[in-house]
């Protein structure tokens, strides 16, 4: 089992990291709607801009073990993960509303919208992880490959 793990150790661990990002937009879209009655989509948005920034942190450091420390990097990173979530979240931020219409406002755990939620959150999953692998760590792989 661990062999596997080490084999596959990017994988597991953005799949890890991936679920406590998740994890924290939902609650955060949660909370807002349920206890502060936000718009649906308003929460969406701000839940976003919560677990892009967990997820940056958590993919630099863990899943893809970047270890750029200097200005012109960590802002090359930085920006391009920016880049690469607001595309996906364009997509998310599109797809919700989208998939609210074509009728999936279901509730789910007593949550309005939350089908609609779980849909959008596996396509931008799928996004993330290739923009992140082949785009905004793609040095750091790629040195790591070379070693």
């Amino acid at each position: 089992m661990i062999d596997i793990y080490k084999k596959h150790k990017e994988i597991f661990n953005f799949l890890i990291f991936g679920v406590l990002t998740t994890l924290v937009k939902w609650s955060v879209y949660s909370v807002l709607v349920m206890k502060f009655l936000v718009d649906k989509n308003v929460s969406n948005i701000i839940a976003w801009a919560c677990a892009v920034s967990f997820a940056f942190i958590t993919n630099k450091r863990w899943v893809f073990e970047s270890k750029s420390k200097d200005k012109q990097s960590l802002l090359r990173e930085g920006l391009t993960f920016l880049g690469s979530r607001i595309g996906t979240g364009v997509v998310e931020i599109g797809l919700f509303p989208l998939l609210l219409a074509l009728g999936l406002n279901e509730k789910l755990f007593g949550i309005e919208g939350f089908v609609a939620q779980v849909i959008s959150t596996i396509v931008v999953i799928i996004l993330n992880y290739i923009f992140s692998k082949f785009i905004v760590f793609k040095k750091a792989n790629q040195k790591e490959d070379e070693r």
